[in-house]
């Protein structure tokens, strides 16, 4: 198409010919991509360049400091807590999240009536902002009116902490967030169980298999390409998560809930020092591409073995 001419029936059509609202079709197709390239490079680039500055809102002038800000931020005590922070968030909401999702997925697979009812109930969540499932949870454990702090009495548990402690503020930010995001887990698993051939589990069913033979031989392999999607999309979510955490506590008691998201913004933005702020979140940037990374080619491996490639 790209050349000189193209053949066609025997003869042979000049490519310069052709009208010049045709040959310009595959510029109008990379062009919106182009621009979301350069949308997601401008910043990027510009977030480098400032992280060798000492630029602040705060000053009108801003000179270059090298390494300054990278060498302060690897020998501060708080980058490695809210790096730790970072990683327990991430790690223990996403696999709370894949768990509930996964059980509550297999359990709705049947197409029955009440599975129906449950399968919009469960979309529910996904539907209430970060900020509002805060206040939600936050009605719901408080010591005078919650109605899990009755619960729990019921049980001789009174004036459970929540948020308000170092011990469980961590629990309660995950406890939260699961209860926002397991339906999303729920739906792509769900999805995928509505993919897998029926042929391989009629065969087991007529050999006499057990359910538990069934899902470990049958359902898990070929359902693990669908379970890495959702794993990749949650723990990148869960790794840079803000809205909660800065809804619940703003990152205490203390600095408990201090992640590196939210620790690059107020640097950046309470303290207005943009330039040592931007180090945290390039960090983040990096530690989300390669476990992102990691993830794809595990989830391509998997595709692959599922589809006897």
């Amino acid at each position: 198409m790209f050349g000189g001419s193209t053949k066609k029936k025997g003869g042979e059509i000049n490519y310069n010919e052709v009208p010049a609202h045709i040959r310009r079709r595959p510029y109008y197709i990379i062009a919106p991509g182009l621009l979301i390239l350069i949308g997601i490079l401008i910043p990027f680039v510009t977030a480098i360049f400032l992280s060798f500055t000492n630029y602040s809102f705060r000053l009108p002038k801003w000179s270059f400091v090298g390494l300054k800000n990278w060498i302060n931020m690897f020998t501060s005590k708080e980058f490695y807590h809210a790096l730790s922070v970072t990683l327990r968030y991430g790690i223990f909401a996403t696999a709370a999240e894949m768990l509930l999702g996964t059980g509550v997925a297999l359990l709705l697979k049947k197409d029955t009536r009440y599975s129906r009812i449950l399968k919009v109930l469960f979309t529910f969540p996904l539907m209430v902002a970060p900020a509002i499932a805060v206040l939600i949870w936050q009605l719901m454990t408080s010591n005078t009116v919650g109605v899990l702090e009755k619960v729990l009495n019921i049980f001789g548990v009174y004036n459970f902490p929540w948020a308000a402690s170092h011990s469980t503020a961590l629990f309660t930010a995950i406890l939260i967030d699961a209860w926002v995001n397991t339906s999303f887990v729920i739906l792509l698993v769900l999805a995928g169980i509505q993919s897998l051939p029926k042929s391989p589990f009629e065969a087991a069913a007529v050999d006499g298999a057990s359910s538990w033979f069934t899902f470990k031989t049958l359902t898990f392999p070929m359902l693990k390409p669908f379970m890495y999607i959702a794993l990749l999309f949650r723990l990148m979510a869960a790794l840079q998560e803000f809205g909660i955490i800065y809804a619940l506590t703003k990152g205490g008691p203390g600095d408990t809930l201090m992640n590196i998201s939210l620790t690059g913004y107020i640097s950046g933005f309470t303290y207005q020092k943009l330039a040592s702020a931007l180090p945290f979140l390039l960090v983040l940037w990096l530690l989300i591409n390669k476990t992102a990374q990691f993830l794809v080619k595990r989830q391509r491996y998997l595709a692959q073995q599922a589809a006897g490639k």
